[in-house]
């Protein structure tokens, strides 16, 4: 008799198993890369973010970056603006498209975004933050959570915020642990993660440098935090989700595992958009070996598939002494 397995926490009455997950990421979190982190063991699927304009006015347009698969459930569909009408109006109509849970994204450093009172930049209008939860989760029927940061440097109301997002029904908190102005250089606050798992009572996802398996542990150890977002560290290591760290993939695994992705870009985006979008993830697959300058060069202006992986055949021929 096998036994139920337990869920590792939940989002609203939505139960979740696993504690490591991928964190939703421009550019990168599309359906070929993270429908393979799903299989291979990310606890849910966060889709990049889409500005809520662009659902509502050119929905075609934005419509690829909320394509998902039934096995990649529970699915999160990020959204961002900094106007708090078009945030609900554009919550309802991709309700429609049937996903677990909508995510706010009040965490993006971007200028762009930022500064434009998006993302982080939402940050700083706590009375704004409270009206757009208020507001989605008695409109909505799906569960609403936030992905936010520390703040800015001379705006670290973290804290706020995640009462005013548990206050105004949010589900879920997701914290990166480092301010607007903190880039990846900076270490990430694991502190600040604690803070808000004891201030809260809604599960929290801790983000920022996380790098390997052990990492995982040791966050949840040092925060109490529910589960982990892996960002920039999933890049090249999806297996990181299965427990396995980059040094114990075998140059076989990493090759199927190219062609697995390559396919996928494919299948998704066709043979020139798919190839073009694919070269930045074969940089961080390969990043580990020492390859030779001709082998990266000839990788990275290959045309068609089948280049691709005849040449990745080959790299055991390309090895740098």
């Amino acid at each position: 008799m096998t036994s139920t397995p337990t869920p590792t926490f939940h989002i609203r009455d939505l139960p979740v198993y696993g504690d490591a997950l991928l964190a939703p990421m421009m550019g990168f979190s599309d359906w070929p890369f993270r429908s393979l982190c799903r299989e291979l063991g990310s606890a849910v699927s966060y889709t990049e973010f889409a500005r809520a304009e662009g659902l509502i006015h050119n929905m075609r347009r934005v419509a690829e970056k909320l394509e998902y698969t039934e096995a990649e459930r529970p699915v999160i569909f990020q959204i961002y603006s900094n106007d708090v009408d078009y945030m609900v109006e554009a919550a309802l109509k991709i309700q429609e498209l049937r996903p677990d849970v909508i995510d706010i994204n009040m965490g993006c450093p971007t200028k762009a975004i930022a500064n434009g009172g998006a993302g982080v930049g939402m940050m700083r209008t706590p009375l704004k933050v409270a009206r757009l939860f208020k507001r989605l989760t008695r409109e909505l029927e799906v569960p609403v959570t936030a992905k936010i940061r520390m703040g800015w440097d001379d705006c670290q109301n973290y804290k706020l915020i995640s009462r005013i997002v548990e206050e105004n029904g949010g589900s879920l908190i997701a914290i990166h642990g480092r301010t607007r102005e903190g880039g990846r250089e900076s270490k990430a606050n694991w502190d600040v993660i604690g803070e808000i798992k004891q201030l809260v009572k809604i599960p929290v996802l801790g983000n920022g440098d996380v790098n390997t398996v052990a990492d995982i542990a040791k966050m949840k150890a040092h925060t109490g935090c529910d589960g982990v977002m892996i960002g920039r560290a999933a890049i090249g290591n999806p297996w990181i989700f299965s427990g396995i760290d980059r040094d114990q993939v075998t140059l076989d695994q990493v090759r199927q595992m190219m062609a697995k992705h390559l396919e996928r870009n494919l299948k998704f985006y066709g043979e020139e958009l798919g190839i073009n979008l694919f070269r930045k993830h074969v940089v961080q697959y390969i990043s580990p070996y020492r390859t030779r300058r001709r082998f990266r060069r000839e990788l990275l202006t290959r045309e068609t598939a089948d280049e691709f992986l005849a040449l990745l055949e080959k790299i055991n021929d390309y090895q740098a002494e």
